[in-house]
C-alpha cells in the first residue's frame, strides 16, 4: 500500500509478523530470523530507539512454548543443599490432575447425611434449620446450633457458652463409613470447604496421602512463563539469583526451610526463551556470569549477602539455556568483555543496525506504518490523516540529514518520532479534534525538543544556562562537573 492510497491511519494495516513491524531494519531481521531459528545468541549495535529491543521480542515469539519447569526441591539429609528438579510440561499437566482428584467433589450441605451437617455446623440441632458455619446461633430458632454432645452431660451448657461467646465447637473434618458400589465398607472424610461440603473418597485420600509423601519444592520457574526476559540494569541478585534471609536462620521450627528462600536470576528466568541486555556494557564484572551460563547452559544459584543467613545455601545445576540478544552503542563496543563476545561470535552474531534508510515511496509507506502501530501501541490518541504523516516524513528526513548527515534519507531513530506523534495525539485530543493533523505534528515538533536545544534558544548555549541559574555562593565554589567537560559547557 502507498501514501496515495491511504487517507488516515485507520487504512493502514499492521502485520501480523511481529518481525514486519521492525521499520528498516532488513538484514537485523533476516539475522534475527535465523538466530531464532537456530538458537544462536546475537549482539545488536547501534544508538538508542532504532528497534533493537523490538527485534529481540519479535524473537520471543517465534520461540516455541517453555517445556520444562524448574523446582528446587527440600533435601532432608542437607536442606541448606536443596535438590533442582526438572518436570516436562507433560508431567506439570498430569500432577495438576492429580491433585484435582486428591481435592474429590464438592455438595451442597443439603445433600450431606444429616448427622455430618450438624457436626460441620451447617445444620441446628434444634429446627433442622440450615446455615453457615460461622453462625454459631441458629437464625430461626436462637439456639446453640452445636446441641448436647452424646455421652457428655454438660454438652449443652458448653455448647452455650461457646455460642455466648462466638466459639463454635463445630470440627472441619469428620470422618465416616458408607457402602460402596461393591457393597463394601469403605471411608469417606467430608471438611468444609466455604459454604459448601467436600467428600473425600478412598481413591481421594489415597492420592491426597501420595502428594502428602511427596518432598516439599517451590516452583521457581514455572512451565507457563513468558519467554522474553528483560534483564537491562539487573542487579546481581536480580540477575543471577539469590536466597532470601530469614531471621531465623532457616531453624526447623521456626525459621523458613532454605528450598522455600531460593529465588531465581534472568538467567534462569529466561531458560528456553530469550534474555534481551540492552547496555550490556553497564554489567561490568557481571558479563563473566553470562559468559558461564551461555557456556555450561546452567548456572547455581546462591545467596549473595554474606551477612544473610541464605549465604550458606547453594543450588547447582540449576538451568539457564537462553538465547543471548545483547546491545550496546557504537561507543561501548570496546567494553565488551572479550570472551563475551567471542563466544558470541562463534555461536551467533554481529549486527551493526541501520540508522536512516532510502526515502523511496516504499520507505515513506513503511513510516506510515510506524506511525499507525505507535497509535495503536498507545491507545489513546486518535488516527493520523495523511497530510499528518507527511509531516512526520518530512521531519524524518530533517533528522535524517542533521543527525547522520544522510541526504535523501529518512531517520530510524524513531523512539523520538514516536514521542512527537504521541505529543500531537495529545493535542488532537485537548482540541477535540477527531483526527491527528499537519498542525498537531508540526506543533509538537517544537515542543517535543530535548532540555538542552530549549536551554540552548533561551541562554544562547548550555554553559550560560547552568551560570545563570547558579546562586552567589555557589559561584564562589571551586569545582563543578562542567570546568573539565569539554564541549557547550565551556565559555
Amino acid at each position: 500500500m502507498m501514501l496515495d492510497d491511504i487517507d488516515t491511519t485507520e487504512d493502514v494495516a499492521i502485520p501480523d509478523d511481529p518481525f514486519e513491524r521492525v521499520i528498516g531494519q532488513e538484514t537485523a531481521v533476516e539475522i534475527a530470523r535465523i538466530a531464532v531459528r537456530q538458537r544462536r545468541h546475537l549482539l545488536l549495535v547501534g544508538p538508542p530507539g532504532i528497534g533493537k529491543s523490538m527485534l529481540a521480542q519479535a524473537m520471543a515469539l517465534y520461540l516455541p512454548p517453555p517445556r520444562q519447569e524448574i523446582r528446587v526441591v527440600h533435601n532432608p539429609q542437607n536442606p541448606e543443599r536443596p535438590f533442582v528438579e526438572i518436570k516436562t510440561r507433560e508431567e506439570v499437566e498430569r500432577e495438576k490432575r492429580e491433585v484435582l482428584g486428591a481435592e474429590g467433589h464438592t455438595i451442597a450441605p443439603e445433600e450431606a447425611p444429616p448427622r455430618i451437617a450438624q457436626q460441620l455446623g451447617f445444620l441446628c440441632s434444634s429446627c433442622g434449620m440450615y446455615s453457615p458455619p460461622d453462625e454459631v446461633i441458629c437464625p430461626k430458632c436462637g439456639r446453640p446450633k452445636a446441641g448436647p454432645q452424646p455421652g457428655n452431660p454438660f454438652g449443652d451448657l458448653f455448647a452455650a457458652i461457646g455460642a455466648t461467646i462466638g466459639i463454635a465447637s463445630f470440627p472441619t473434618r469428620v470422618t465416616a463409613t458408607r457402602r460402596a458400589g461393591d457393597g463394601k465398607e469403605e471411608v469417606i472424610v467430608y471438611e468444609r470447604a466455604g459454604d459448601r461440603i467436600r467428600v473425600l473418597d478412598e481413591k481421594a485420600l489415597q492420592k491426597r496421602r501420595e502428594i502428602e509423601r511427596r518432598s516439599p519444592h517451590k516452583v521457581i520457574v514455572p512451565v507457563n512463563r513468558n519467554p522474553f526476559v528483560l534483564a537491562t540494569g539487573a542487579s546481581e541478585t536480580e540477575l543471577l539469583g539469590d536466597v532470601r534471609h530469614d531471621p531465623y536462620g532457616g531453624h526447623p521450627q521456626l525459621g523458613t526451610p532454605p528450598y522455600e528462600r531460593v529465588v531465581p536470576g534472568a538467567i534462569h528466568e529466561a531458560h528456553e526463551g530469550v534474555l534481551f541486555i540492552d547496555e550490556v556494557t553497564q554489567l561490568g564484572h557481571l558479563q563473566r556470569y553470562i559468559l558461564t551460563a551461555m557456556q555450561e547452559k546452567r548456572f547455581p544459584i546462591t545467596g549473595r549477602n554474606p551477612q544473610s543467613a541464605g549465604a550458606s545455601v547453594r543450588v547447582d545445576d540449576v538451568p539457564a539455556d537462553f538465547i543471548l540478544v545483547a546491545a550496546c552503542n557504537i561507543q561501548d563496543v570496546p567494553h565488551i568483555l572479550s570472551p563475551l563476545r567471542s563466544r558470541i561470535q562463534g555461536e551467533g552474531y554481529e549486527v551493526l543496525m541501520n540508522t536512516v534508510m532510502l526515502d523511496t515511496e516504499e520507505n515513506r509507506a513503511k513510516y506510515a506504518q510506524f506511525v499507525a502501530q505507535e497509535i495503536a501501541m498507545d491507545g489513546r490518541i486518535p488516527p493520523a490523516t495523511r497530510e499528518a504523516i507527511m509531516a512526520v516524513i518530512e521531519e524524518g528526513r530533517k533528522r535524517a540529514r542533521t543527525m547522520d548527515g544522510a541526504r535523501d534519507s529518512l531517520t530510524l531513530r524513531l523512539r523520538e518520532l514516536g514521542g512527537v506523534i504521541r505529543a500531537a495525539g495529545d493535542m488532537a485530543i485537548m482540541n477535540g479534534d477527531p483526527y491527528i493533523e499537519r498542525k498537531h505534528i508540526e506543533a509538537a515538533v517544537r515542543i517535543a525538543r530535548p532540555v538542552e536545544e530549549q536551554i540552548k534558544e533561551r541562554y544562547g548555549t548550555l554553559a550560560l544556562g547552568v551560570r545563570q541559574e547558579l546562586s552567589p555562593i555557589q559561584r564562589e565554589m571551586g569545582y563543578y562537573y562542567w570546568n573539565d567537560t569539554p564541549g557547550d559547557y565551556h565559555v
